[in-house]
């Protein structure tokens, strides 16, 4: 009988948003326990090897971590199966580059490369809200921090912008309302960007909203997907390429064509 979790991770089974390929191997890098969920992160083994080619196998991206080479919000990161999510800023001393982990239109990871200024921040979504022990105030982000006497306006489902150095809340909140600028992190429209049109409750079941791209795209999705990136137009951060406006098939085709790749 086995005891504990499972310590390995087979390719047929690792997400399908990290592409891997399946006749490559056996054997995927399984994330370490840590802010992100299992199926929601990419590994920085991956991050190193299959995304920015800096490492050609799995041992190489091992030496990297280990020589202190990548920063995680600010942290050194030794450890190659360290998952890193949605939002998370990614650091690379000795290459100059820094990556803010966002989704494309298709809900895989995109490693957007963002400038020093925008490295020093990153935006977290309000999980829960409660009183703790011993009376003090505390929030919960999307990446499991603990914000201790947060602003007595936040509320769950909003957006704090965190100074990635202090670990403090710094300028103003994004508030969960009409018309604030979103995007989605799960869900077939994962990745998709646009503004909150209309919030429906249901009570007992899951809340859904109404959102509508700058294209005047409509589309559904449950309040939990949601992820409060700005204020009408203006987003907080840099938005990666296509500026989440999904397209069609045949849009792709055209784009595609006029790019001379088929």
């Amino acid at each position: 009988m086995t005891r504990g979790p499972k310590k390995h991770l087979k390719r047929l089974n690792a997400p399908k948003h990290w592409n891997l390929g399946k006749m490559v191997g056996v054997w995927a890098p399984k994330p370490s326990p840590g802010p992100h969920k299992q199926r929601e992160c990419l590994p920085v083994s991956i991050i190193l090897r299959d995304r920015l080619k800096y490492a050609l196998t799995n041992k190489e991206t091992q030496q990297i971590c280990m020589e202190r080479c990548v920063k995680i919000d600010g942290k050194v990161r030794t450890d190659h199966n360290y998952p890193a999510g949605f939002m998370d800023v990614l650091e690379l001393e000795k290459s100059g580059d820094r990556f803010r982990l966002m989704f494309d239109t298709k809900g895989r990871f995109v490693l957007h490369r963002i400038n020093r200024e925008e490295a020093s921040f990153k935006l977290c979504r309000i999980m829960k809200v409660f009183i703790s022990a011993n009376k003090i105030p505390v929030a919960v982000t999307h990446d499991g921090r603990t914000l201790r006497y947060p602003d007595p306006d936040v509320k769950v489902n909003d957006t704090v912008k965190i100074d990635i150095a202090t670990g403090k809340m710094t300028g103003s909140i994004l508030k969960f309302e009409v018309g604030a600028m979103v995007t989605l992190t799960r869900g077939r429209n994962a990745g998709r960007i646009g503004q909150l049109m209309h919030v429906e409750r249901h009570e007992g079941s899951f809340d859904i909203v109404t959102v509508k791209d700058t294209k005047d795209h409509v589309f559904a999705t449950r309040l939990s997907n949601l992820f409060v990136i700005g204020v009408g137009n203006r987003p907080e951060t840099t938005l990666p390429k296509g500026r989440g406006i999904k397209k069609g098939i045949l849009q792709e085709r055209a784009d595609a064509e006029a790019r001379g790749d088929l």
